[in-house]
């Protein structure tokens, strides 16, 4: 990732070629005992929030306001400056765009307690999940190391 910070400019642009970054987060209700993720349209998957950065180097509202879009859940809480999680993974060629990779630099966000989520087109469900309910979902490895990351949290604040 720092590598194609220094090498590529215009690395925060959808159409820098072969990689960019994208930049999204895990939403967690205020307790932190349940995990909001959405049925993506066009993957036809759950996952967490998130996409690219269109330009905006600000990685931490780049999260932000995927999330917002997402999830329809104002006022969420940045959890940490520091990312949560860092992934780069393959996006497969489609339409115009070729195979190329997404530097995803990932957050935790905070519902507020009153938190209502509202479907947006780019979904077609939004669910929140406790621990055991997503062990039944077939999530990718990223999305999984992610849960894990967030049970360990949730563990040690439980003792």
């Amino acid at each position: 990732m720092c590598a194609l910070l220094k090498q590529n400019p215009s690395c925060f642009e959808r159409t820098a070629f072969p990689s960019h970054f994208t930049a999204g987060g895990l939403v967690v209700n205020a307790d932190g005992s349940r995990l909001l993720l959405h049925h993506h349209r066009k993957l036809d998957r759950w996952l967490q929030f998130g996409g690219h950065c269109d330009g905006d180097p600000d990685v931490h509202r780049v999260a932000r306001r995927e999330a917002l879009e997402e999830s329809g859940i104002q006022g969420l809480i940045l959890a940490s400056e520091r990312p949560f999680d860092l992934d780069i993974h393959e996006i497969p060629a489609h339409a115009s765009d070729p195979l190329h990779y997404h530097y995803d630099v990932r957050f935790m966000f905070i519902a507020p307690e009153s938190a209502t989520p509202v479907l947006s087109e780019e979904s077609n469900d939004l669910r929140w999940f406790t621990p055991g309910e997503l062990t039944a979902l077939p999530l990718d490895e990223s999305l999984r190391r992610m849960i894990r990351k967030w049970q360990a949290i949730v563990a040690r604040r439980a003792h």
